[in-house]
């Protein structure tokens, strides 16, 4: 007689796939590009050099990959975890399960972005540790037309 393995996804977090958070503000500067490109060994001077990166046909300092800016730090307004995201899971552990960034438009200093995230996907799997949730990530940065300039999927393990 083999036990029935009881599922950690509950209906509520299913309900939760899919629901878009509200919009985060971020910015894009020439200090948060430039630390970015030198703590990952970027030498290219568009990175860093205004003049250089204006010469060869970008708005500003062009963000390196990889960075897209910071949060606008509002302290009349907490930051608050989007409610997509706030649920009851029996595993306290958590691993980055990987990170990609799908581009369509450069991204450079002085860029104000719109920032929307939904959970795209929940997964149970049994593995070598033990029971697992993986969350599954859509983080969608917009500039100030609207636009699409990047979108971001992620993986968080939870164990």
């Amino acid at each position: 007689m083999t036990q029935e393995k009881t599922s950690v996804i509950t209906d509520e977090m299913r309900a939760r796939i899919g629901v878009e958070s509200e919009p985060v503000p971020y910015e894009v500067d020439n200090l948060g590009c430039r630390q970015f490109a030198r703590a990952v060994g970027y030498t290219d001077p568009v990175f860093f050099d205004e003049a250089a990166a204006k010469a060869r046909g970008y708005r500003g300092i062009l963000a390196p990959p990889g960075f897209l800016g910071h949060p606008i730090f509002n302290p009349s307004k907490p930051a608050r975890v989007p409610e997509a995201f706030r649920m009851d899971i029996p595993y306290k552990r958590v691993l980055n399960g990987g990170t990609d960034v799908e581009y369509f438009a450069d991204v450079c200093a002085g860029d104000r972005l719109s920032v929307t995230t939904k959970l795209s996907d929940l997964v149970e799997r049994e593995g070598k540790i033990g029971p697992m949730l993986i969350q599954s990530t859509e983080t969608i940065f917009r500039n100030e037309k609207g636009e699409t300039v990047a979108i971001q999927r992620g993986q968080a393990i939870r164990y």
